[in-house]
């Protein structure tokens, strides 16, 4: 870390760092004796490592690349690999790129060429300078790569694959993420990560089935050569990083004659309002929008792909919302129940658009690690625009929660993860107590029933208190304001 700090400019924290090392560092004492402290020690031998492929729809799903090719056939993936795609914010490093682009010289050197198609994204405009004056970016072209721009692209579905629409077809992928619709909005992309320099070589082989480690390539001549695995790249740049276009503009010191200004009329850009406050009301009577069961991830409960045209408006966005959650009431995709005009199977977007008409707040129901995935603050800000009060799951993801804790919302777990159970599709659940909420305080919801019945249950919760402060205030930025104009 050290050594990437003093090539960007910033050695004085490396400094600081070095001084301070012992406050970074293990305990002796937990390093001797790690089972003391921990309730699970896990031993790796590093030599006995072997590359591994993960997915598709889940970065779970993980197996040796020696096993992959028996998995392909039994399970019947499409064997051939469209696209392979390395970079974007995962894989992008200086290093990251000359491991590929030592694979790609190899190629190159016995006339070979991506038997795939091949993008590469850089992860910064400074990866991309320095990729294109040290040459990494010229070697990866010779075997056929496309270098795009250092932007959000195919991790999260910005780019265009017409030809994919409908289709199942198999990706390699060094992202990070690999939910179904996410890189390219068709459901049927069978999405694999691996390594940078795996997903080059499997990319020159074509197949998901080519192990680099046991499986020859053969060259215009029809000689077979063997990959060898990449030699080590330095870690940072030997004659240092070039910064590349300077695209920042710096801000005026007062900006408060600044005005910002969006046609109204456009469906690209809307200036969001503050959220309104809390009322220091309980939330009475609530109906229950949706009960998630399985993995709802953030890709799951605000889809990328082609939504992602709206994402400077938060409005036209949020018709995205929980379109590709699995609603337990409907064992349908975006699907639920209307329980004002009765209508039983209706996209989530609209139900929550009526209940916000009729000014009505709503609860959602999520299952395990909810909000796995990207850190998308659009997952909480739509459940926050379409009039949620509260999401409640058996468990969060760690980011996601403190996403709908900025939003001011309340995200609330089952003390008992069975009552996940007891939740129906035409209860309406009330949370109360809230002007006693206090960190480690249960909240009480009472579920009321169709058939006139109720029950209490007890909802945990991590709220500390400045961000009970941010639910009172509405968001962390409401609270934040408060506390400036307050001189705090």
């Amino acid at each position: 870390m050290a050594t990437y700090l003093k090539a960007t400019g910033r050695a004085e924290l490396a400094t600081i760092a070095e001084e301070h090392k012992h406050l970074l560092t293990s305990d002796p004492e937990v390093e001797a004796n790690p089972e003391l402290f921990y309730d699970r020690v896990v031993e790796i031998d590093l030599s006995t490592l072997e590359p591994h492929v993960t997915g598709p729809h889940s970065p779970d799903r993980a197996r040796p690349i020696s096993e992959l090719a028996a998995e392909v056939e039994r399970e019947g993936f499409p064997d051939t690999v469209a696209v392979a795609l390395v970079g974007s914010c995962t894989n992008s490093s200086y290093e990251d790129m000359e491991r590929c682009a030592d694979v790609a010289r190899q190629a190159a050197a016995h006339g070979v060429s991506a038997a795939s198609g091949l993008l590469v994204t850089p992860g910064s405009e400074q990866v991309r300078a320095t990729i294109e004056r040290d040459g990494q970016q010229a070697a990866l072209e010779a075997v056929g790569a496309t270098v795009l721009a250092n932007a959000c692209g195919p991790c999260i579905g910005q780019w265009n694959r017409p030809e994919a629409r409908g289709t199942n077809n198999s990706i390699v992928t060094s992202y990070n993420r690999n939910f179904p619709s996410r890189n390219d909005g068709n459901a049927g992309t069978m999405n694999f990560i691996a390594s940078p320099e795996l997903a080059v070589a499997m990319g020159l082989g074509g197949r998901l089935s080519f192990n680099p480690l046991t499986d020859p390539l053969v060259d215009a001549d029809g000689n077979e050569f063997m990959l060898q695995p990449p030699s080590a790249a330095p870690e940072v740049p030997p004659t240092g990083f070039d910064p590349g276009a300077d695209l920042y503009l710096e801000p005026p010191e007062d900006g408060s004659e600044v005005d910002v200004r969006v046609d109204p009329t456009s469906n690209r850009l809307q200036v969001l309002d503050p959220w309104e406050a809390w009322d220091g009301k309980d939330f009475e009577d609530v109906p229950i929008l949706v009960k998630t069961q399985g993995k709802t991830t953030t890709d799951h409960i605000s889809p990328a792909g082609p939504w992602l045209r709206f994402r400077g408006h938060l409005n036209n966005l949020s018709d995205n919302m929980f379109l590709g959650a699995s609603n337990a009431f409907t064992d349908d995709n975006g699907t639920g129940k209307n329980q004002l005009s009765g209508e039983e199977i209706a996209p989530i977007p609209e139900i929550a658009r009526a209940y916000k008409a009729q000014g009505i707040r709503w609860v959602a129901i999520g299952d395990e690690n909810y909000g796995e995935g990207s850190s998308r603050e659009h997952a909480a800000m739509s459940p926050r625009m379409l009039g949620a009060a509260a999401i409640i799951t058996r468990s969060f993801a760690r980011i996601h929660e403190s996403n709908l804790k900025k939003q001011g919302l309340l995200p609330l777990t089952f003390e008992d993860s069975a009552d996940w159970e007891r939740i129906r599709d035409d209860d309406r659940m009330s949370l109360v107590g809230l002007d006693q909420l206090a960190p480690g305080r249960p909240v009480q919801a009472v579920l009321k029933h169709a058939d006139g019945s109720e029950e209490t249950i007890n909802l945990r919760h991590t709220l500390n208190n400045p961000q009970i402060e941010w639910f009172k205030a509405g968001s962390a930025m409401n609270y934040m304001k408060q506390m400036e104009e307050a001189g705090g």
